[in-house]
């Protein structure tokens, strides 16, 4: 195979990012697109050369005419609630595939994939890029040399969402499902699988229709607390209602003779005893998820891929179990 041919489904923000991972590299040509808004198809499509007669106005006409014959791999990047027989039919098709966290907000849905997927024995890759962080590496290198166990502090706070579908929690999940899953994936990665769980949210300081669309109804802020083995404690905070500041993001690991404070893909402040020590991030985390992905189809290899269709539904459990808590107000033991 002289190059990898990739299909994208959806071609808009995050799917640009992979846009641009692709377009670097010489093993990789862009062979279809398909997107509902026309203006950023043909955008994609211009941007790679694509066959105009190869250039879909949905998912449904892509896979109506392309074929593991044509189509070596996809990548899917559309909003949580598209994902409408669209992983089913590609499964079929016996083509691997890449899709952007959160991949649906339908959990039986997710599980009948994961199990296709298994049955088929598909190469898939999900979109938590914070594992392929040289930062993210250094924590989870630096972890097993200390004494286990402390608490831990995330946060992801942000502004008002723009998006139609992540202001409403029926077609996001919220917050912490909707961006925060990559902090949840984070702590996963780096202390195993969670014991349980106890959240809460709140409402009110963004006013539907003034601060936000009519249908807002997602939560302003949670926080979420999640016990895991060897005596750690993690709050994770979400927030979505903040105006012209930028707090703080990332996970502050509070080790008996260290802190590793990860600023959200920005930089790692690493403080001792003897003084502080600051990590610029040095790489495309992205580009790497992408690479991974790419190499593991070109070379049968899947140890490259950091989290699989059926890692990341560990991680979409446990982002759900702190929703079922918030609704219900009880611990949620996974």
């Amino acid at each position: 195979m002289e190059q990898l041919r990739i299909a994208l489904i959806g071609c808009g923000g995050r799917s640009k990012a992979h846009q641009n991972s692709f377009e670097q590299m010489d093993c990789v040509k862009i062979v279809a697109v398909a997107d509902p808004i026309e203006a950023r198809r043909n955008e994609a499509a211009e941007r790679f050369g694509v066959d105009p007669a190869r250039v879909y106005a949905d998912h449904t006409a892509l896979l109506d005419n392309e074929s593991k014959e044509t189509v070596d791999a996809i990548v899917i990047a559309v909003e949580p609630t598209a994902h409408v027989e669209m992983e089913t039919r590609i499964i079929d098709m016996e083509i691997p595939f890449l899709v952007e966290k959160p991949y649906c907000i339908d959990l039986e849905y997710a599980e009948d994939i994961a199990r296709r997927v298994e049955q088929k024995g598909l190469i898939t890759s999900v979109g938590f890029q914070d594992r392929y962080l040289d930062l993210v590496d250094i924590v989870k290198e630096e972890l097993p040399k200390h004494k286990p166990g402390g608490l831990v502090y995330g946060s992801w706070i942000g502004g008002i969402p723009g998006p139609w579908w992540w202001q409403k929690k029926s077609t996001c999940g919220g917050q912490l499902v909707e961006q925060n899953i990559h902090l949840v994936d984070g702590l996963r990665y780096l202390f195993g699988e969670p014991l349980s769980v106890y959240a809460t949210c709140s409402r009110g300081i963004v006013q539907p229709g003034v601060d936000a669309s009519v249908e807002y109804d997602t939560d302003d802020h949670s926080t979420a607390v999640y016990r895991f083995s060897n005596n750690v404690t993690v709050t994770l905070v979400s927030g979505c209602y903040v105006k012209g500041i930028r707090p703080h993001n990332g996970l502050v690991v509070t080790l008996d003779d260290m802190i590793l404070d990860y600023r959200l893909r920005n930089n790692l402040i690493i403080t001792t005893a003897e003084g502080e020590k600051d990590i610029p991030r040095g790489v495309d985390q992205t580009y790497l998820l992408d690479e991974a992905f790419v190499k593991a189809i070109l070379t049968g290899d899947r140890s490259l891929i950091r989290s699989d269709y059926a890692d990341a539904l560990k991680t979409h459990r446990m982002a759900f179990a702190a929703n079922e808590s918030m609704e219900t107000g009880k611990v949620v033991y996974l």
